[in-house]
């Protein structure tokens, strides 16, 4: 009996050869970068308006067909990257951190939003910009201190105290009450020159006094602490922080307590900014500069956002 050993070139090509999983996974990843490369080339590029969109079909066939080839040469680190990715995200999911079913909402959401958008590689790059000192940014925002949750809660009885509501509208103008405590004790100071100096939020609360950034933390924090969801704008040279107001008529709610109950003085003949997220949330603008919840933005522009859930 004979025993053949497989030389070289045989175990080569042998390796060579896909894998069904490798196809799946392969086509799998064409098909979700595809769908918002082609909104980012349907939104930019001339509409030849040809019959039944043929332009658009071809558009379409030509990235997948594309984007195919570039995966395959280099399909051994894609697979890879797939599965560690994978991996994570059954961690997240076991763990009640980001798992699958995040990805999918967010992805759902990313592609809801950029169809109605005429910039929509815009959404894509403000994913991918980093965040300023983020990891410094969220152990600062430290919610769980008794000191900011005590300093929340005595807002909460100081101001508004005697408009009864239940729910998620009560969360709402509590969180007004911690916007109105801050707004009216907070003094702007500098950080030392030629330095970036992020204060706990705890550590604020002493001198109620900061930059922008600090402002921001102790904000997020305190708005945290009573239940409400914050998030954190960064423009590139200003933070502000946002409070998550809802739907559509969750603001109608919001802009009828600022303007007819709350903050009647502060937003007589005042707009109410906010900005509208991927998912078609609302958030309210909190920044220091605001006399009011959705008072005028120092910086409307979003470079990246840190949500505080």
């Amino acid at each position: 009996m004979t025993i053949k050993i497989p030389t070289t070139a045989v175990i080569k090509e042998k390796l060579s050869l896909p894998k069904p999983w490798d196809i799946v996974v392969i086509f799998l990843l064409n098909i979700l970068i595809a769908i918002p490369v082609f909104l980012i080339a349907h939104q930019n590029l001339i509409d030849l308006d040809w019959f039944l969109h043929l332009d658009r079909i071809f558009l379409f066939i030509a990235i997948i067909v594309i984007i195919q080839l570039l995966l395959r040469l280099v399909k051994t680190v894609i697979i890879l990257i797939a599965f560690l990715y994978v991996i994570s995200l059954l961690i997240g999911t076991l763990f009640g951190n980001y798992g699958f079913n995040r990805v999918f909402e967010d992805y759902r959401y990313m592609i809801y939003s950029m169809k109605e958008n005429p910039n929509p590689q815009d959404l894509i790059l403000s994913k991918l910009l980093p965040f300023p000192n983020k990891s410094k940014i969220i152990d600062a925002v430290d919610f769980k201190n008794p000191k900011v949750r005590n300093f929340a809660l005595a807002a909460t009885s100081k101001h508004f105290k005697n408009v009864q509501k239940s729910g998620d509208v009560r969360i709402m103008i509590q969180c007004f009450a911690v916007f109105k405590e801050i707004r009216n004790n907070w003094n702007y100071v500098n950080d030392p020159k030629g330095s970036e100096y992020i204060a706990d939020a705890s550590e604020s609360l002493q001198h109620f006094s900061g930059d922008c950034d600090d402002h921001a933390i102790l904000m997020a924090a305190c708005i945290k602490a009573v239940g409400g969801t914050p998030r954190i704008i960064h423009t590139g040279g200003h933070l502000y922080p946002e409070m998550l107001i809802g739907t559509q008529k969750d603001l109608e709610t919001a802009t009828y307590f600022i303007k007819e109950i709350l903050f009647v003085s502060e937003s007589y003949n005042q707009q109410i900014h906010y900005h509208i997220d991927e998912r078609g949330q609302i958030w309210l603008n909190l920044d220091y500069t605001a006399t009011y919840p959705g008072g005028r933005f120092m910086s409307e522009e979003i470079l990246g956002a840190l949500t505080f859930n």
